[in-house]
């Protein structure tokens, strides 16, 4: 009688068999307990409910089941609408209603979760099982509930956070239409400072965009050009026949500030007339019909750069900007030829340098920061700086794109890295050189033919009469170049065939001798991403 009772309290003491370990853990040995309260974890992981399913609770269980039946559908159909119909999916993951019934799904979802971890937690029966196997069951539950409760929750976050930023960037207005097959989306990059009056676009380009392929060809137009035409049915038709053509004071970049403090009657359902007034010109001046813009503060520029991590570019000249020099001096630095990683304020400091340079150079040199944001711009980047991408996104001053076409943006923005971007200055070096003055007396028929001619090539030719048969061959930059270094001007040099340096030209300013200073930028427009 004795033995048998010392027999009985040893395996009350270890655990006994019994007919369901997984059910009940008080029958089960220590061991089972432990590999039963692994499983549970792991079912409440993978397969939430499945735990409460096996243990006895099968409300809560069929409600767990069902939600993650439904939750691994939505995963399904989503990535084959990524796979099948991407521009649809994307239009849809972008669309205001759908992301607020994610953030409330998202959020019930986490809810529902963190219930079926407490849950999880009461049927492993911690009380049975040995210490070290207490703990350890104990910290793989709550690294699982964060994991899963935890990021689930965050994601809601992050979609309410995705949704408010996309609310203040973009407008909910009409969609931005296509035109002969392209998107045609003038690009500007605003600028207050400078001593001027009012803001002014500080770079100018229109991007575009095969609805079909995303390949992108890139017209900058400099700042300082002038005639700008209007078409007949342009609101400034009617104030400049002859295009703006009033002299120095009729740059381009000076008819944004002219029509908002002067002619914004003319645009009375423009959310900004001025912005309008340079779609028209841009319009005019390409033949080509621009339904979109978008313009980016500088400081929004650099942040997003920043946001992105910084853009690689290889630059073939010297590049002055401000910074620390040499002697220790605060002044004009110099960046040298070669491959640069640039954080926000410096990749705007390249791009916009122009001392000892021309407009034209500062033009290229923006051109490939830009193609650099583009190439680099990918899925991973985007998921790993998503808050920052979206809080630098905020600094955009406007633009026309609404919402509802994000998706469809972002498809094509995808879609464009498997092509090169071509580029078109509207200007020297592509027309002429600088001493020829096209950007003051454009020959526009020329100007036309050439970006006919390119769209020409893409598959996508506008309808017109300036469509040119490829007899004079193609104008399209990088195509078909392996090596887009190959061709590029030899890095300026010394009077004596040596090299310069930094060194050389700290001395080269501190002696007033700026031909020295201009020749050694002479091939500071030479870059390319990467």
């Amino acid at each position: 009688m004795r033995l048998e009772l010392n027999q009985r309290l040893r395996q009350l003491e270890y655990g006994g068999a019994g007919k369901d370990p997984l059910k009940n853990a008080g029958h089960g040995t220590f061991g089972q307990r432990t590999t039963r309260g692994l499983l549970l974890v792991a079912l409440t992981t993978l397969v939430p409910g499945g735990a409460q399913s096996v243990t006895g609770n099968h409300r809560l269980g069929r409600i767990g089941l069902a939600v993650t039946v439904i939750n691994w559908t939505l995963i399904v159909l989503t990535i084959l609408g990524l796979v099948f119909a991407r521009d649809f999916t994307l239009s849809l993951a972008f669309n205001p209603f759908i992301q607020s019934i994610g953030i409330f799904y998202l959020a019930a979802l986490a809810v529902g979760w963190f219930i079926l971890w407490l849950d999880t937690a009461r049927i492993i029966q911690f009380v049975k099982l040995k210490s070290g196997a207490r703990t350890l069951v104990a910290a793989l539950l709550v690294a699982a509930t964060l994991l899963t409760s935890g990021l689930t929750a965050y994601g809601a976050f992050l979609l309410n956070a995705s949704t408010s930023s996309l609310g203040s960037i973009f407008g909910s207005g009409p969609a931005v239409e296509e035109s002969d097959g392209r998107y045609n989306v003038l690009i500007m990059g605003a600028d207050a400072g400078e001593g001027r009056e009012g803001l002014r676009p500080d770079s100018i380009s229109m991007a575009s965009i095969n609805a079909d392929t995303g390949k992108i060809f890139l017209f900058s137009i400099p700042r300082n050009f002038q005639n700008a035409p209007f078409a007949s049915d342009s609101p400034l038709w009617g104030v400049y026949p002859e295009g703006y053509s009033c002299g120095d004071n009729c740059i381009i970049n000076a008819l944004y500030t002219d029509v908002t403090n002067n002619y914004a009657d003319l645009y009375p359902n423009a959310q900004d007339p001025g912005a309008e007034a340079m779609m028209d010109a841009v319009s005019g001046i390409l033949d080509l019909d621009v339904t979109g813009y978008v313009m980016i503060d500088m400081a929004g520029f650099s942040e997003l750069i920043d946001a992105m991590g910084g853009v690689t570019v290889t630059t073939g000249g010297w590049t002055p900007y401000r910074g620390v020099r040499p002697d220790g001096q605060w002044g004009n630095a110099w960046w040298e030829p070669g491959t640069h990683t640039f954080g926000g304020d410096d990749a705007l400091g390249f791009a916009r340098s122009r001392k000892w340079s021309s407009d034209y150079s500062r033009i290229r040199r923006q051109q490939c920061v830009q193609q650099a944001m583009l190439s680099q711009f990918d899925v991973p980047t985007l998921l790993t700086r998503f808050e920052s991408i979206l809080s630098a996104g905020e600094q955009m001053v406007e633009t026309s794109i609404p919402q509802s076409q994000v998706g469809s943006f972002l498809n094509l923005g995808a879609k464009s890295q498997r092509h090169d971007m071509e580029r078109l200055t509207i200007g020297a070096p592509d027309f002429g050189d600088q001493g020829e003055q096209f950007s003051t007396y454009p020959d526009f028929d020329e100007v036309h033919a050439r970006v006919h001619e390119m769209l020409a090539a893409d598959g996508t030719p506008p309808s017109g009469a300036h469509i040119m048969q490829p007899t004079l061959g193609l104008y399209l930059l990088e195509a078909t170049n392996n090596d887009p270094t190959a061709d590029w001007e030899p890095v300026p040099t010394q009077p004596d065939g040596s090299e310069i340096t930094k060194e050389y030209l700290q001395w080269a300013e501190d002696t007033g001798q700026t031909n020295l200073l201009t020749h050694a930028a002479e091939t500071n427009h030479q870059c390319n991403p990467g």
